[in-house]
């Protein structure tokens, strides 16, 4: 398949749009604005309330673990793609928008609609995802992948702006929101939603299913998928290299989601950060990675995918290890600025070289597994973040275990050769 052949002009930007409309949930939802407010507002207390956050993390990631490998075979076999995408997306926008009612002591509440919500958000991913290779040639992927990430931190950053200016930091918060109830915070739900729907628009009005739907019944769409299923983890395991790029995802990419889901809260515990603080620290960290994504885009096409996610490790490693140490807010500060520029970079050449190494006609599925990947084990690191913390009563001590995650998944790619998997893609695709 000739990369975007399938699709119209302006292809590619409609793709982009949808990261920078999806990423203010990351941002607001996940890592900055919501989960502080769970650990200060709703929860009993900041340390109970990293416990409970981490196992809602956790559970949602087994659920995308399990869903996605199967889910995007059955869009590749049905040309599911699209709708899968829409209906991901609206439970996604559905949930943000019900965690507006979360308030003080609704801890259930807020942990159910935001784990449906968090596994909405992941399971699109896996279906915009696979459109990648069909939209970018092997020699400019890379770069196609940073445009994504750099737009998708562009467009958290642009969502942050407006809640923490528009919202938060006014004495006297718009449209009646009280302070007294954390209204002001809890309306940045609303925000995300509403951003979401209106920015991934283009998406489903520009790009193209690439199969057309197949009418099969539920049944033998089911038994017809899981046996393609068994086919397709035999032919991955025979990729050497894919394989072992899974494997380092894996483990690296439990780094990631841990320190995304707990920086906020980490700064807010430990260093005392309040809310405007926590505002402006997400500001600067979706800046630092957008351009990080942005640079490091061109990089990957140059020196390859591999490559750039090593780098990227080494300054993620040395990041946490900085911020754990950390006793001042200036040296936390240069610490995430660190991880920051890196983390993009980290997840556009792993998008990138999963592109590489996937076979024609085999998108949504082969995305399926490096979401299988990215949350199989995701719950290890939440979990053991939030043992850590209990066990020593300290938010530096359950940080600690994320430096763990880096050093493990670099020495597991360093086994990957590049080219050899790229080789091997097109050897299945003949």
């Amino acid at each position: 398949m000739t990369p975007g052949a399938k699709h119209p002009r302006g292809a590619v930007s409609a793709w982009a749009a949808y990261d920078f409309a999806n990423s203010a949930f990351t941002t607001l939802v996940v890592t900055f604005v919501f989960a502080t407010y769970f650990t200060n507002a709703i929860a009993d207390d900041a340390v109970s309330g990293t416990a409970l956050w981490s196992r809602a993390i956790a559970l949602s990631q087994i659920a995308v673990a399990l869903l996605s490998p199967w889910l995007g075979l059955l869009a590749d076999q049905n040309g599911l793609r699209k709708r899968f995408l829409l209906f991901s997306t609206l439970l996604c926008i559905a949930a943000s928008t019900a965690l507006y009612f979360a308030g003080p002591g609704d801890v259930r509440f807020a942990l159910v609609v935001f784990a449906a919500g968090n596994i909405a958000f992941e399971l699109a991913n896996v279906f915009y995802n696979a459109f990648l290779p069909e939209l970018a040639p092997t020699a400019r992927i890379g770069r196609v992948s940073g445009y994504g990430w750099a737009l998708g931190y562009a467009g958290g950053l642009c969502c942050l702006l407006i809640g923490y200016f528009a919202l938060v930091a006014p004495e006297t918060p718009p449209f009646g929101l009280a302070r007294e109830t954390g209204a002001h915070v809890r309306a940045t739900n609303l925000l995300v939603a509403a951003w979401y729907g209106v920015f991934s628009i283009p998406l489903f009005l520009i790009l193209k299913e690439s199969r057309p739907a197949n009418r099969l019944g539920a049944g033998k769409a089911l038994r017809t998928s899981l046996r393609e299923l068994g086919n397709t983890l035999r032919e991955v395991r025979r990729s050497q290299d894919l394989f072992r790029l899974l494997l380092a995802r894996l483990v690296y990419n439990d780094g990631l989601i841990t320190l995304f889901a707990f920086g906020g809260i980490y700064a807010t515990g430990t260093l005392g950060f309040s809310t405007e603080d926590i505002f402006l620290f997400g500001i600067a960290l979706n800046v630092a990675a957008g351009l990080g994504a942005w640079a490091f885009g061109y990089l990957d096409d140059r020196i390859g995918g591999r490559a750039t996610i090593l780098a990227s490790l080494a300054a993620l490693t040395l990041g946490t290890i900085v911020a754990v140490f950390a006793d001042s807010a200036g040296l936390f500060w240069a610490a995430a600025i660190i991880g920051g520029v890196c983390a993009g970079p980290n997840q556009s050449a792993s998008r990138s070289l999963m592109g590489r190494f996937i076979p024609d006609g085999k998108e949504n599925e082969y995305y399926g597994l490096f979401a299988f990947s990215g949350k199989a084990t995701a719950f290890l690191g939440p979990v053991l973040l939030g043992v850590v913390t209990s066990l020593f009563d300290s938010q530096r001590a359950g940080m600690a275990t994320v430096a763990a995650f880096f050093v493990v998944g670099a020495l597991l790619l360093l086994r990957v050769n590049e080219a050899r998997g790229m080789a091997s893609a097109r050897k299945y695709e003949a």
